[in-house]
């Protein structure tokens, strides 16, 4: 399985869309490790969205269009319609 997700930062007021084919929980713990990137060293990342798919491409093709719409208020539509 893998998995389109959105994870909120509350330190950051900032929500971050990816995707992932391995266990999600371990990704999560990554996001919220002290490593490089965006969502390094803050800690404080919550999964708050996830949509499940059953091959790489399509979970790339959601993130993708999640993305391009560049819209908090899209992302915060998905997440109260869970």
């Amino acid at each position: 399985m893998c998995f389109t997700y959105i994870l909120y930062s509350l330190k950051l007021d900032k929500y971050y869309t990816g995707y992932t084919c391995d266990d999600l929980h371990k990704r999560i713990a990554k996001h919220n490790s002290n490593h490089k990137g965006f969502t390094g060293g803050k800690g404080d990342w919550k999964l708050v969205y996830k949509e499940e798919f059953s091959s790489k491409k399509d979970a790339i093709e959601r993130e993708r269009e999640i993305k391009k719409k560049k819209s908090r208020k899209y992302i915060e539509y998905l997440i109260s319609a869970k």
